[in-house]
């Protein structure tokens, strides 16, 4: 016989609230209802009550074993309305045809030509940065990530374009964020045309100029942009997928790099040992995909600093067909939610779940099967997950290699967003380095 879905009481809420505005942010009452109620409980607003999930055996089950019967695309959430037919938000044979033809430029096999560009960008976004000076590390890794994604799939300079363009990328990435639009699904989303329409005149132009371009010159486009194209899809399309890795390639990025950098700013100790490692592995030199792999303390912080801070914090679907799990029935139509932020730090499978300790990641995966769900898991698990990785490594990478940084500001909360991210900011002082070349090739006789 099926149980009921617990929901929280009158106390449990009440504790819920005083961490919320004890932490400032809502995942901490996630975390007083998971404590309460168990792995699988249903949050009780008005308008909004999704099933929640937490753990390895449900989140498995989400994104493998009752995955047919469950759909991505909500035809009542901002994000399908501003992804269209993205493949993020398309399920069942859509989804799968553009994923096979997306998924080229993002193959692992692709990322030892792109660090070259990812390191011009960090280079770049870092141009401007004054010895001494004091930047938030979120809105300066935007602008690297930025950079990144336009340069490496879609082969554009986006420097000229990042100013112009500035609002409206905040404005698409506030109209998918969280707000009342959960609780009143009816409720409209005034305010964003402007940026919605400003970006979308620039991904139609770019579009435009390639097709012009292939179209003149006998190539086989080897980059994402020019790959939808020879794909056969029309404008429209092409739109949606390249505004779909605008937005969840490059703001995922921006929070992982932010956090990370947080994470070292907070950690004295962990910050020198990544500058050693850095040192010792690339001296000088130009970071290149080999030697990026020779980076395991700061792979384990990138790791580590996922599992904390998931950019993309919880996965949402909605229930197809009746399902059955663990005991309970979650009816057609509702919405369910295996939250990543939960269970990435559920206490039955993560030692000190609260703590930074990048040691954990050192001596190879050891952790439970779906408790590390940074990059999802299953069919659907993220596409970029693996360029990604590689980016961020070789930004933090070349930032520590031309520069010392100190964290300014310890006062940093979760805000979600579209992703996961630091508030007020991640403000960092930056003293240039003076790393010799003699000191490289000590470095270099050492590996």
């Amino acid at each position: 016989m099926s149980r009921p879905i617990p929901v929280p009481d009158p106390q449990s809420g009440l504790a819920a609230l005083r961490a919320m505005l004890r932490e400032r942010h809502p995942l901490a009452a996630m975390q007083v209802f998971h404590a309460a109620l168990g792995d699988i409980f249903r949050i009780n607003l008005p308008g909004f009550k999704p099933v929640v999930m937490v753990g390895p055996g449900p989140a498995h089950f989400v994104l493998v074993e009752g995955r047919e019967g469950l759909r991505w695309r909500n035809e009542n959430d901002p994000v399908t309305h501003l992804l269209r037919h993205g493949v993020l938000v398309e399920d069942g044979e859509p989804h799968d045809r553009l994923r096979r033809m997306m998924s080229p430029p993002l193959h692992k096999q692709m990322l030892a030509g792109y660090v070259a560009a990812m390191v011009r960008g960090a280079d770049q976004g870092m141009s401007a940065w004054q010895d001494g000076g004091i930047y938030d590390m979120l809105p300066e890794m935007r602008k690297v990530a930025l950079l990144i994604l336009m340069d490496t799939l879609y082969s554009v300079d986006f420097a000229p374009h990042i100013r112009p363009l500035w609002n409206a990328i905040l404005g698409d990435i506030r109209y998918i964020s969280p707000g009342l639009w959960m609780l009143w699904p009816g409720v409209p989303r005034l305010g964003y045309r402007r940026a919605i329409r400003r970006l979308d005149a620039y991904l139609f132009h770019i579009i435009e100029e390639r097709r012009a371009l292939l179209a003149q010159a006998d190539m086989e486009p080897q980059d994402l942009l020019g790959l939808l194209i020879t794909g056969g899809l029309n404008d429209d399309m092409i739109r949606d997928q390249l505004l779909t890795m605008l937005i969840a390639g490059h703001d995922t990025s921006t929070a992982l790099l932010a956090w990370s950098l947080f994470l070292l700013g907070s950690h004295p100790d962990a910050l020198a040992r990544v500058q050693a490692e850095v040192d010792l592995v690339l001296g000088c030199d130009v970071p290149d995909i080999e030697r990026l792999g020779h980076l395991e303390y700061l792979n384990a912080v990138m790791r580590e600093a996922l599992r904390l801070y998931p950019p993309i914090h919880l996965g949402s679907r909605v229930a197809a067909v009746d399902l059955e799990y663990g005991g309970y029935t979650i009816p057609a139509g509702e919405r369910v939610i295996y939250s990543i932020y939960l269970s990435q730090r559920h206490p039955d499978y993560w030692p000190d779940p609260d703590l930074f300790i990048p040691e954990r990641h050192l001596e190879g995966d050891r952790s439970v099967p779906y408790s590390w769900l940074a990059f999802g898991g299953g069919p659907r698990n993220c596409i970029g997950a693996a360029y990604g990785q590689v980016e961020v490594k070789a930004v933090l990478a070349r930032m520590l290699q031309k520069f010392h940084v100190r964290l300014v500001e310890k006062h940093v909360h979760p805000h979600m967003g579209a992703t996961l991210e630091p508030r007020p900011g991640v403000r960092m002082g930056v003293q240039q380095r003076q790393l010799s070349f003699d000191s490289a090739r000590e470095h270099g006789s050492a590996r």
